[in-house]
């Protein structure tokens, strides 16, 4: 076997339908964001924008969030000296559990390393849990909740993407006595379209099922106190166990679930991926908590977040770019072609000082290839004029279609 020869027929299979993906190597730098420097491959430098980050609300430099930080560092050093089994629970960590756990009206909440392991972990571990388990998932979930299902060997369904009526069909030919999940998203982050969760709910009340929401993409900027969707929409009750993550609007890292106490201690118990993981550093914990206390008191860049996104989708509808909205915080671009999706990305960044991430097969279905933007509430009227003016440019000279604005 030449293994050599099947790397690279692997990689040119990924250069040839232009889904090759480049790291871009930047410098952020503290106080500036969104601005950063790129370090281009031959060691010169540019001054960038980023539209693509997933910090929607710059709270990665912020500076309640930096003092916490240093304040732990200083007093607890680097690493958190183990699992959390074995030395590495801190008080850094019970504090952020139960600002976690408050945030989102449950008991109790448990920490991962990122919401990636937070879903493959406790979807996986469900089944031991309740055993005869059936999981129903949406179609579009994330691939760390198609992972945590796989890993789990349990029964499953895949209900077509918020096809309430689907589902009901699907749960209709269950047996009634079987222990089910249903799996599904608040915010589904290539399109920016919210599941139904309170028809979901009804469906999971009517036939004795368990909800488990991934409000990954919606914590911190919904809700009175940023507690996502199913806070604005008063549906917390009704959800038994929410996932979220510590690495978007809460910019930090980590991921976690929350539910009731007997969930979340029989999920520490038997789920390998908590278990056997070393816990976040103690700086990250208290960095998260005190993003998370920030934004449940304050609410202005939850507000300017949502109306920069309205600003910008009505800039690119006016120019008649095909994007999707909505009415979440993403601003999908469609492009329908991988090759030139790729090129916009790269012509952005070094001609325009722009930097935006092609989304490409297998993330997005083919011929659906995206700029994906997120604009935040730190992107001041000169960046967006730069980004429409580019975008406009680069639109004509791919020769890609435009369309009339529609309502």
């Amino acid at each position: 076997m030449d293994y050599t020869a099947k790397l690279d027929t692997a990689l040119n299979r990924l250069h040839e339908e232009g889904r090759y993906r480049t790291f871009i190597d930047i410098e952020r730098r503290k106080g500036h964001f969104p601005h950063a420097v790129w370090r281009r491959p031959d060691g010169s430098e540019q001054d960038i924008t980023v539209w693509c980050g997933n910090d929607y609300l710059g709270m990665g430099q912020h500076p309640e969030v930096l003092g916490a930080m240093h304040e732990a560092i200083d007093a607890a050093g680097a690493g958190s000296g183990g699992t959390r089994n074995i030395s590495g629970t801190t008080v850094y960590h019970k504090q952020l559990e139960t600002e976690i756990a408050d945030l989102h009206g449950k008991e109790a909440a448990l920490l991962f390393t990122s919401a990636y392991i937070a879903n493959d972990a406790t979807l996986s571990t469900l089944p031991l849990l309740f055993p005869g388990l059936i999981i129903l998932t949406d179609e579009l979930n994330h691939a760390s909740m198609i992972q945590g299902i796989r890993h789990g060997r349990c029964e499953k369904h895949i209900f077509r993407h918020n096809d309430v009526a689907h589902l009901r069909e699907i749960l209709e030919g269950l047996d009634p006595k079987a222990p089910k999940v249903i799996a599904f998203e608040s915010v589904y982050s290539m399109d920016g379209d919210f599941g139904p969760i309170e028809e979901i709910c009804d469906l999971a009340d009517e036939f004795g099922a368990l909800t488990y929401i991934d409000e990954v993409h919606a914590v911190g900027m919904y809700g009175p106190r940023g507690g996502g969707v199913a806070e604005r929409d008063g549906l917390v009750d009704r959800i038994d166990i929410f996932n979220g993550t510590l690495g978007k609007a809460f910019g930090v890292v980590g991921g976690y679930i929350a539910a009731s106490a007997k969930m979340v201690d029989a999920i520490r118990s038997y789920a390998p991926g908590f278990i056997f993981t070393t816990s976040l550093p103690p700086a990250v914990a208290a960095g998260a908590a005190a993003s998370i206390r920030h934004l449940k008191e304050n609410s202005f860049l939850r507000e300017r977040h949502q109306a920069q996104a309205r600003i910008l989708k009505a800039r690119f509808k006016g120019m008649g770019l095909p994007i999707i909205d909505h009415g979440s915080h993403i601003v999908p671009v469609i492009v329908g072609d991988p090759v030139k999706c790729k090129m916009i990305s790269d012509r952005l960044l070094k001609d325009h000082g722009i930097y935006v991430q092609p989304i490409n097969f297998p993330t997005v279905p083919r011929g659906t290839e995206r700029l994906r933007f997120t604009p935040s509430p730190v992107h001041g009227p000169d960046e967006m004029d730069q980004l429409i003016r580019a975008m406009d440019d680069l639109w004509g000279q791919c020769a890609l279609s435009r369309q009339a604005q529609t309502a």
